[in-house]
């Protein structure tokens, strides 16, 4: 359900393998490329072209849906799935944020498996599909069940990347989030690739408060974190007070050093609620920093540097400012 950069490259591959695939995408202009040239992938400098389908609805009877809309989307594609779901199948969730909960809502908890993706793809053009960073999948359920079913989702997805199964997916998945906040703020408002924004210190900074905001509300919410692809610890990253009382320090230079990092591996990622709002449509930053907003309220925590990012993409969004440096800069005064 959804061929953007994520979901072409994963019904691509698939496909690919010999898995029997159905995409979904209610986007004609994706339907119309894909019937008429393939998917066509650019995966580590490499061009092939897939041979598939996309049709604008589901047909028959489904062992397994991937859900891989945009989160704003992810409700309404798992209503569309749920009619054409045999008794015992599965529902996968790749979508960034907090969406296992709203799925498991609507098809039951007992079917969803919650995939964090670890990689970037991007979709320059209508059935084009470029891998922008790459990584894998860690999978779990919001039980910490590991079962029979977890592991065949697995097994199927390392035909696209490394598969890792969690007990802790809640875990996992708020890191993910916390992380996302950060990135997809970035890009999104100052409408650039990740790799020169993160060469900017004060641009690191923001990041760094929007994530330390994000961990506070997670303890708060009693989630036990886990390390973001198995490295990056986001407690340890999460400004203390004397690091935010201090202009220089050993502790808030690594910081930077590490954000700059991980900045840099992704260098060539493009936020995705960039490419939403470019398309006209919602962007997911009520699931994201909307979500570290809403929750840190209900805990009497203030989110500042989180609620200043949603205010700003909305007014993007909305067309009352620009994606831009410019328009960074002022959030980073703010």
């Amino acid at each position: 359900m959804g061929a953007g950069g994520i979901g072409g490259i994963v019904a691509a591959t698939l496909t690919e393998v010999g898995a029997a695939v159905t995409a979904i995408s209610t986007n004609p202009e994706i339907r119309a490329a894909v019937d008429q040239s393939g998917f066509q992938l650019l995966d580590e400098g490499e061009e092939r072209v897939v041979r598939g389908a996309v049709a604008a609805e589901p047909e028959g009877s489904y062992d397994l849906a991937i859900l891989a809309t945009q989160p704003p989307n992810v409700e309404e594609a798992a209503l569309a799935a749920l009619r054409h779901l045999a008794p015992d199948a599965q529902v996968v969730v790749l979508q960034n944020g907090l969406c296992e909960e709203r799925v498991a809502a609507i098809v039951g908890a007992e079917r969803v498996i919650g995939a964090i993706v670890a990689w970037g793809a991007s979709m320059p053009a209508p059935g084009q599909y470029e891998r922008t960073a790459h990584g894998g999948f860690a999978l779990g359920r919001l039980s910490g069940v590991i079962d029979d079913d977890v592991r065949r989702v697995g097994q199927l997805l390392e035909a696209i990347g490394p598969v890792s199964l969690t007990e802790n997916l809640r875990g996992a998945r708020w890191s993910k989030l916390a992380l996302n906040c950060a990135v997809s703020a970035l890009g999104t408002i100052a409408g650039d690739r990740l790799g020169p924004l993160v060469r900017v210190r004060r641009y690191r900074r923001l990041a760094l408060e929007i994530m330390t905001e994000a961990v506070a509300v997670a303890k708060a919410e009693g989630v036990a974190l886990e390390k973001v692809a198995g490295t990056l610890d986001l407690e340890w990253v999460a400004l203390s007070d004397a690091d935010r009382a201090a202009s220089a320090s050993v502790s808030l230079t690594a910081k930077h050093m590490l954000l700059l990092a991980v900045g840099l591996r992704y260098r060539r990622m493009r936020s995705s609620m960039l490419a939403a709002i470019e398309r006209k449509r919602a962007p997911a930053i009520d699931f994201l920093n909307g979500e570290i907003v809403e929750r840190g309220a209900k805990h009497g925590l203030a989110t500042p540097a989180n609620a200043k990012i949603v205010e700003t993409v909305w007014a993007i969004a909305n067309g009352t400012q620009r994606s831009s440096r410019e328009t960074l800069d002022r959030v980073c005064d703010d």
